[in-house]
């Protein structure tokens, strides 16, 4: 075994686990890969990391139909224009620069984590009715959209999936959460699409710290289903609050280091 996977291998688990509980795991995987693997380009990086988290998120939503009841005629929609609107990002990742996505990404994060810090019962009850098609529109709007930013930009995809559906579809945490890895399936699927043919994934990384992913995965639904609402809220405000603050130092860091 190598070297590079002796570091990655732990990082995938963990991923695994705060993927399949709440999302975000990218915030640890993503710095890893670049750390471990310098001499990898962006686009390698994001084969790598999205092959082995569309396996973690595969096995995330087998564990989570298992045992809980799934929109499915709403969330099936949701990750088809998911997958769309991913593809369609990653094909503009060379076409403009992402930067000026930023700040706006910072100020959306800020009001998340507001709006559930003030609102202690959002997200604690499940009060979702049979999707009506104005529900399956809007599925299917929320779906690109964030599909279209996870291609194009990433962070933060799983925190603001898990949001609208607790927001939009009056879902509790842990319906949400199951219901996030589904779009998140279709989004990662997608920036393979693009990925694999361009020959940018490297399979001898990509397939172990998949396995990784996947066992970190079986722990973090565990974890999820077993912690309730109350768990979840509480992981939920402090991975929004952890890619605030990385995105607001990246911004600053230039300006301080010139």
């Amino acid at each position: 075994m190598s070297h590079e996977l002796l570091l990655l291998l732990p990082l995938a688990f963990v991923a695994g686990v705060i993927n399949a509980a709440v999302g975000g795991g990218g915030l640890i995987q993503i710095p890893g890969l670049y750390n471990v693997l310098p001499g990898f380009s962006p686009a390698q990086i994001m084969g790598v990391d999205k092959l082995s988290s569309v396996m973690g998120h595969g096995m995330a939503v087998r564990q989570y139909a298992k045992h809980l009841d799934l929109p499915w005629r709403l969330m099936l929609p949701t990750a088809v224009t998911s997958f769309i609107g991913a593809y369609t990002g990653v094909r503009m990742l060379n076409l403009m620069p992402t930067q000026w996505m930023r700040p706006i990404i910072i100020v959306v994060l800020a009001a998340m984590l507001v709006y559930t810090w003030f609102k202690p019962a959002f997200g604690n009850q499940d009060t979702s009715r049979e999707p009506t098609r104005a529900d399956l529109i809007k599925g299917a709007g929320v779906g690109f959209a964030l599909g279209f930013y996870d291609g194009f930009i990433g962070p933060g995809t799983g925190s603001f999936l898990l949001f609208l559906c607790i927001r939009f579809f009056h879902f509790d945490f842990l319906r949400a959460t199951a219901c996030a890895k589904i779009v998140n399936f279709g989004t990662n699927a997608a920036t393979l699409f693009f990925l694999i043919p361009a020959g940018m994934v490297a399979y001898h990384l990509a397939l172990p710290l998949g396995v990784a992913a996947i066992l970190g995965s079986l722990v973090g639904t565990r974890f999820a289903l077993k912690g309730g609402n109350h768990w979840l809220r509480r992981l939920f405000l402090v991975l929004v609050l952890a890619l605030l603050c990385k995105l607001v130092w990246e911004t600053i860091k230039p300006w301080i280091f010139g």
